[in-house]
Protein backbone atom coordinates (compact mmCIF):
# COMPACT_ATOMS: atom_id res chain seq x y z
CA UNK A 1 0.00 0.00 0.00
CA UNK A 2 2.92 2.26 0.76
CA UNK A 3 4.06 1.72 -2.85
CA UNK A 4 1.14 2.34 -4.21
CA UNK A 5 0.34 5.72 -2.23
CA UNK A 6 3.87 6.48 -3.65
CA UNK A 7 3.60 6.27 -7.27
CA UNK A 8 0.34 8.20 -7.38
CA UNK A 9 1.77 11.19 -5.55
CA UNK A 10 3.38 14.45 -6.77
CA UNK A 11 6.61 16.00 -4.74
CA UNK A 12 4.98 17.78 -1.97
CA UNK A 13 3.09 14.34 -1.06
CA UNK A 14 5.42 12.41 -1.47
CA UNK A 15 7.66 14.27 0.99
CA UNK A 16 5.03 14.86 3.23
CA UNK A 17 4.78 10.86 3.80
CA UNK A 18 8.15 10.52 3.81
CA UNK A 19 8.50 12.93 6.95
CA UNK A 20 5.57 10.77 8.83
CA UNK A 21 7.44 7.37 7.89
CA UNK A 22 11.19 8.81 8.79
CA UNK A 23 10.87 12.07 10.65
CA UNK A 24 9.64 15.31 11.50
CA UNK A 25 12.21 17.49 9.50
CA UNK A 26 9.69 19.67 6.96
CA UNK A 27 13.16 20.14 4.96
CA UNK A 28 13.59 17.09 4.14
CA UNK A 29 12.84 16.45 0.15
CA UNK A 30 11.73 19.98 -0.53
CA UNK A 31 12.41 19.95 -4.04
CA UNK A 32 11.82 23.54 -6.82
CA UNK A 33 10.93 22.82 -10.53
CA UNK A 34 13.35 24.58 -12.45
CA UNK A 35 12.04 25.08 -16.10
CA UNK A 36 13.92 24.49 -18.68
CA UNK A 37 16.07 26.50 -20.79
CA UNK A 38 19.40 28.05 -22.33
CA UNK A 39 21.24 29.51 -20.81
CA UNK A 40 25.38 30.59 -20.98
CA UNK A 41 27.51 28.09 -18.66
CA UNK A 42 30.84 29.29 -17.76
CA UNK A 43 32.92 32.66 -17.49
CA UNK A 44 30.09 35.19 -17.83
CA UNK A 45 30.41 39.15 -17.72
CA UNK A 46 29.47 39.42 -14.40
CA UNK A 47 31.71 36.63 -13.01
CA UNK A 48 34.02 39.63 -13.71
CA UNK A 49 37.97 38.99 -13.89
CA UNK A 50 37.64 36.37 -11.64
CA UNK A 51 37.05 33.16 -13.72
CA UNK A 52 39.49 30.71 -13.60
CA UNK A 53 40.83 28.89 -16.92
CA UNK A 54 38.85 25.74 -15.64
CA UNK A 55 35.53 28.14 -16.36
CA UNK A 56 36.22 29.12 -20.08
CA UNK A 57 35.00 29.02 -22.34
CA UNK A 58 31.73 30.13 -21.57
CA UNK A 59 29.49 28.35 -24.08
CA UNK A 60 25.83 27.82 -24.54
CA UNK A 61 23.46 24.77 -22.96
CA UNK A 62 20.03 24.01 -23.50
CA UNK A 63 18.15 21.93 -20.80
CA UNK A 64 14.70 20.33 -20.29
CA UNK A 65 13.11 20.77 -17.01
CA UNK A 66 13.95 19.62 -13.64
CA UNK A 67 13.51 19.32 -9.81
CA UNK A 68 16.23 20.24 -7.74
CA UNK A 69 16.39 19.97 -3.24
CA UNK A 70 15.48 23.24 -2.06
CA UNK A 71 18.06 22.63 0.36
CA UNK A 72 21.00 20.87 0.61
CA UNK A 73 20.47 17.47 2.33
CA UNK A 74 20.62 17.43 6.37
CA UNK A 75 22.09 15.39 9.16
CA UNK A 76 18.76 14.72 9.38
CA UNK A 77 17.65 13.44 6.30
CA UNK A 78 20.80 11.54 6.00
CA UNK A 79 20.36 9.84 9.20
CA UNK A 80 16.38 8.75 8.23
CA UNK A 81 17.87 6.54 5.54
CA UNK A 82 21.23 5.23 6.73
CA UNK A 83 20.70 5.35 10.01
CA UNK A 84 24.03 6.98 11.22
CA UNK A 85 25.30 10.69 10.96
CA UNK A 86 28.70 10.66 9.57
CA UNK A 87 29.32 14.68 9.83
CA UNK A 88 31.96 16.59 11.98
CA UNK A 89 29.25 19.59 12.80
CA UNK A 90 26.77 17.51 14.44
CA UNK A 91 25.09 19.99 16.71
CA UNK A 92 21.70 20.17 14.75
CA UNK A 93 20.11 17.45 12.72
CA UNK A 94 19.19 20.87 10.18
CA UNK A 95 22.92 21.08 9.56
CA UNK A 96 23.64 20.04 5.54
CA UNK A 97 25.51 16.59 6.35
CA UNK A 98 29.39 16.19 5.16
CA UNK A 99 31.93 13.87 5.11
CA UNK A 100 30.25 11.82 2.87
CA UNK A 101 31.79 10.84 -0.67
CA UNK A 102 30.27 10.51 -3.63
CA UNK A 103 30.57 7.04 -3.47
CA UNK A 104 28.81 6.67 0.10
CA UNK A 105 25.97 9.58 -1.68
CA UNK A 106 25.14 6.40 -4.41
CA UNK A 107 24.16 4.36 -1.77
CA UNK A 108 21.91 6.56 -0.02
CA UNK A 109 20.07 7.42 -3.13
CA UNK A 110 19.78 4.25 -3.70
CA UNK A 111 18.23 3.43 0.37
CA UNK A 112 16.25 6.45 -0.52
CA UNK A 113 14.57 5.35 -3.82
CA UNK A 114 13.61 2.66 -1.76
CA UNK A 115 11.96 3.81 0.55
CA UNK A 116 10.25 6.38 -1.59
CA UNK A 117 9.63 5.20 -4.84
CA UNK A 118 11.07 7.39 -6.51
CA UNK A 119 14.47 7.86 -8.58
CA UNK A 120 16.28 11.17 -6.74
CA UNK A 121 19.68 11.11 -8.26
CA UNK A 122 22.91 14.02 -8.00
CA UNK A 123 22.15 16.95 -10.49
CA UNK A 124 24.19 17.49 -13.11
CA UNK A 125 26.99 20.48 -13.31
CA UNK A 126 24.85 22.07 -16.18
CA UNK A 127 22.02 21.56 -14.28
CA UNK A 128 23.25 22.50 -10.56
CA UNK A 129 24.85 25.86 -12.53
CA UNK A 130 21.39 26.80 -14.38
CA UNK A 131 19.63 26.03 -11.00
CA UNK A 132 22.35 28.67 -8.74
CA UNK A 133 21.99 31.17 -11.33
CA UNK A 134 17.95 31.55 -11.07
CA UNK A 135 16.89 29.58 -14.05
CA UNK A 136 14.81 30.80 -16.32
CA UNK A 137 14.08 33.88 -13.89
CA UNK A 138 17.83 34.95 -13.18
CA UNK A 139 18.89 38.20 -12.74
CA UNK A 140 22.49 37.97 -13.94
CA UNK A 141 24.28 37.61 -10.28
CA UNK A 142 27.81 36.75 -9.01
CA UNK A 143 26.46 34.71 -6.28
CA UNK A 144 23.61 32.65 -6.58
CA UNK A 145 21.01 35.17 -5.57
CA UNK A 146 22.77 38.39 -5.04
CA UNK A 147 25.64 39.44 -5.83
CA UNK A 148 25.88 40.55 -2.29
CA UNK A 149 27.62 37.33 -1.04
CA UNK A 150 26.89 37.65 2.57
CA UNK A 151 23.26 38.03 1.80
CA UNK A 152 22.93 34.04 0.28
CA UNK A 153 26.14 32.10 1.80
CA UNK A 154 27.78 30.89 4.52
CA UNK A 155 31.66 31.62 3.99
CA UNK A 156 34.84 32.43 5.23
CA UNK A 157 33.99 35.41 6.68
CA UNK A 158 30.72 34.88 8.53
CA UNK A 159 30.74 31.17 8.87
CA UNK A 160 32.22 31.23 12.50
CA UNK A 161 34.25 28.42 10.63
CA UNK A 162 32.13 25.98 10.40
CA UNK A 163 28.24 24.78 8.70
CA UNK A 164 24.93 26.66 9.13
CA UNK A 165 21.51 25.28 9.23
CA UNK A 166 20.63 25.12 5.86
CA UNK A 167 17.95 27.59 4.82
CA UNK A 168 18.69 30.29 6.75
CA UNK A 169 20.34 32.76 4.30
CA UNK A 170 18.22 34.39 1.60
CA UNK A 171 17.30 32.03 -1.07
CA UNK A 172 17.72 32.79 -4.88
CA UNK A 173 15.35 33.71 -7.32
CA UNK A 174 13.63 30.24 -7.81
CA UNK A 175 13.76 30.23 -4.19
CA UNK A 176 16.65 27.69 -3.47
CA UNK A 177 19.24 28.52 -0.63
CA UNK A 178 22.63 27.78 0.26
CA UNK A 179 24.22 27.13 -3.71
CA UNK A 180 26.97 29.61 -2.90
CA UNK A 181 28.76 28.55 0.52
CA UNK A 182 28.36 26.53 3.45
CA UNK A 183 28.91 23.05 1.68
CA UNK A 184 30.52 22.09 -1.73
CA UNK A 185 28.02 20.21 -3.18
CA UNK A 186 28.90 16.84 -5.25
CA UNK A 187 27.40 16.55 -9.00
CA UNK A 188 26.75 13.60 -11.24
CA UNK A 189 29.93 14.56 -13.42
CA UNK A 190 33.26 13.74 -13.93
CA UNK A 191 35.15 16.08 -14.59
CA UNK A 192 36.27 17.41 -18.03
CA UNK A 193 37.51 20.73 -19.56
CA UNK A 194 34.82 22.81 -21.09
CA UNK A 195 34.90 23.48 -24.73
CA UNK A 196 32.95 25.85 -26.68
CA UNK A 197 30.40 23.72 -28.13
CA UNK A 198 26.84 24.81 -27.33
CA UNK A 199 24.86 21.44 -25.71
CA UNK A 200 21.88 19.54 -24.63
CA UNK A 201 21.38 18.26 -21.78
CA UNK A 202 24.83 17.25 -20.85
CA UNK A 203 25.72 14.28 -18.18
CA UNK A 204 29.69 14.89 -18.94
CA UNK A 205 32.33 11.88 -19.75
CA UNK A 206 31.30 8.38 -19.22
CA UNK A 207 34.57 8.05 -17.53
CA UNK A 208 37.81 10.43 -15.53
CA UNK A 209 39.24 10.27 -12.65
CA UNK A 210 37.78 13.80 -10.88
CA UNK A 211 34.17 13.91 -9.72
CA UNK A 212 33.13 17.70 -9.95
CA UNK A 213 31.36 19.93 -6.67
CA UNK A 214 29.74 23.41 -6.97
CA UNK A 215 29.39 26.20 -4.97
CA UNK A 216 31.93 26.89 -2.27
CA UNK A 217 31.64 26.25 1.53
CA UNK A 218 32.18 27.66 5.00
CA UNK A 219 35.99 28.63 4.79
CA UNK A 220 36.16 29.54 1.75
CA UNK A 221 36.81 32.99 -0.26
CA UNK A 222 34.04 34.61 -1.83
CA UNK A 223 35.97 33.84 -4.90
CA UNK A 224 35.22 30.61 -4.53
CA UNK A 225 31.14 30.93 -3.99
CA UNK A 226 30.87 31.94 -7.58
CA UNK A 227 27.86 30.20 -9.66
CA UNK A 228 30.33 29.48 -12.54
CA UNK A 229 33.42 27.79 -9.84
CA UNK A 230 34.11 24.38 -10.21
CA UNK A 231 35.75 22.46 -7.97
CA UNK A 232 36.90 18.29 -8.53
CA UNK A 233 37.47 15.79 -6.14
CA UNK A 234 38.68 11.98 -5.95
CA UNK A 235 35.00 10.26 -5.75
CA UNK A 236 36.69 8.63 -2.44
CA UNK A 237 37.39 12.22 -1.19
CA UNK A 238 35.18 13.04 2.14
CA UNK A 239 35.95 16.52 4.52
CA UNK A 240 34.08 18.51 7.00
CA UNK A 241 32.91 21.13 3.54
CA UNK A 242 31.23 18.33 0.88
CA UNK A 243 27.86 17.76 0.85
CA UNK A 244 25.46 17.61 -2.04
CA UNK A 245 21.66 17.99 -2.61
CA UNK A 246 19.29 16.57 -4.37
CA UNK A 247 17.85 16.45 -7.82
CA UNK A 248 14.40 14.26 -9.91
CA UNK A 249 13.31 14.14 -13.30
CA UNK A 250 9.73 16.05 -13.75
CA UNK A 251 8.11 12.85 -14.26
CA UNK A 252 8.69 11.33 -10.87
Amino acid sequence: MFKSILKTAGITAVAAVFCMAYGDDKNALDMVLVKGGTFTMGCTAEQSKECGQFENPAHKVTLRDFYIGKYEVTQKLWNDVMGYNPSFYNKNPNLPVEMVNWDTIQVFIQKLNAKTGKEYRLPTEAEWEYAARGGDKSNGYKYSGSNNIKEVAWYKDNSDRKTNQVGTKQANELGIHDMSGNVWEWVNDWYEKYTSDAQDNPTGPFRGGYRVARGGNWGNAARDCRVSYRSADHPSKQNASLGFRLALSPDQ
